[in-house]
């Protein structure tokens, strides 16, 4: 496939990406593969319905086989020789000075028992990799704005663009995570080739002070976001509620005065910046 980066910085972002990959996957703890064969795609539904439970499944064989046959991307992630994440991924297009190819990244997950072990973080190194193999130089996905845990990675761990904000975006979802909770989600762009992105991984991307920021000068907004929002959910969906369209309000409000997301805070809480008249 050409490459949009170039050669030269094709071949340099594809081994650095590999050299990523793997000492994230190192770290981990895992061996993450791509589907291609039945055992792997089995590995990977039970992944997601595992996470997500509900009734019937989450994704159709039949589908995940013509996802992956059109040039999709799947991948699991095994422990010790056992399925303990995956992810999902297909090629979409956004417009851009025209019509842009991009890899909309649908679903990722890990069992609990595993999570807070760097394999979502291994999970997308990957993805990166072989995004950058294809030639392609963004991913795009949906995250829910409230679950903080995910900020932090999104943004600080692997430096994407927070943009849009989108209300009930899938609509209703009958598994047991978002039953009865408004499906609110924000877009992340991860733009492969950016400082900004080398900079995450490398782990030099480090949280923002946001009272530093407004002593300076700039045109700075804090949001407040629940230290965990799924326990939340589960002992007290009214308060989880309230959350929800609290946050609503307050990052629509603020995206539409022209502010937007430029990090988190060592709390996990938003920071949001505005040019000044």
């Amino acid at each position: 496939m050409l490459c949009r980066f170039g050669t030269v910085l094709c071949v340099t972002l594809a081994d650095s990406s590999a050299a990523d990959f793997q000492r994230a996957q190192d770290r981990a703890g895992v061996e993450v593969r791509s589907v291609v064969d039945p055992t792997d795609l089995a590995a990977a539904r039970r992944i997601f319905d595992t996470v997500w439970p509900g009734e019937g499944t989450q994704v159709q064989q039949n589908l995940l086989t013509a996802l992956i046959h059109a040039g999709g991307y799947c991948a699991v992630a095994y422990s010790g020789g056992e399925p303990v994440g995956a992810a999902l991924a297909v090629v979409g297009r956004h417009l851009d000075a025209g019509w842009q190819v991009h890899l909309h990244s649908h679903m990722a997950a890990v069992l609990a028992d595993f999570r807070n072990r760097h394999i979502g973080t291994a999970l997308k190194l990957h993805q990166r990799m072989w995004a950058i193999e294809q030639g392609i130089d963004t991913i795009s996905w949906t995250f829910d704005p409230l679950v903080r845990r995910n900020a932090i990675l999104n943004i600080c761990k692997l430096g994407v663009d927070v943009k849009g904000y989108e209300i009930d975006f899938y609509g209703q979802m009958p598994d047991a995570i978002n039953a009865g909770d408004p499906t609110d989600r924000v877009f992340a762009w991860w733009h492969l080739s950016s400082a900004k992105v080398s900079d995450a991984i490398a782990g030099r991307l480090l949280p923002l002070d946001a009272a530093m920021l407004t002593q300076a000068g700039r045109d700075i907004r804090v949001v407040e976001i629940p230290e965990d929002i799924v326990e939340l959910r589960g002992v007290d969906p009214a308060a989880a509620m309230r959350w929800r369209l609290s946050l609503r309000e307050t990052l629509t409000a603020a995206l539409t005065d022209g502010y937007c997301v430029i990090g988190v805070e060592r709390t996990g809480k938003y920071v949001l910046y505005r040019e000044r008249a």
